[in-house]
């Protein structure tokens, strides 16, 4: 059975990119382009990881996996922070809200589908 990978992501060619090279090693995909509707959708499709853009409008990736973590039937499930921050304190910042990994963008193909791998 095919892992389960829920992107949030509001930026389109980004969504379609990382959705489409998901696709390609074999993972079902739920794009999310509203990051108010991540933990709602997340509880219906039940990912074994999460694909989380930090910057969105409306509420943060940052926010978000604050709020995952914070539901005891969500918090298993790793986050992969994706995002055009790249400043340490970021980092720190956003693994210390519970991200499990961390890529900047512009990502290289590899190194995605390498942390991808890593956590599912």
């Amino acid at each position: 059975m095919a892992k389960r990978v829920l992107v949030v992501e509001d930026n389109e060619l980004n969504l379609k990119l990382f959705c489409d090279l998901l696709r390609a090693h074999d993972f079902a995909v739920e794009p999310v382009r509203d990051g108010r509707e991540a933990v709602e959708r997340t509880r219906a499709f039940m990912p074994d990881l999460i694909v989380m853009d930090i910057q969105m409008p409306h509420v943060t990736g940052y926010e978000l996996i604050l709020e995952l973590k914070a539901d005891a039937a969500l918090r298993h499930i790793p986050v992969m922070a994706v995002t055009a921050y790249a400043g340490r304190e970021d980092e720190e910042r956003i693994r210390a809200a519970g991200a499990d990994a961390y890529i900047s963008k512009p990502i290289t193909l590899a190194r995605f589908i390498t942390a991808v791998g890593a956590l599912v």
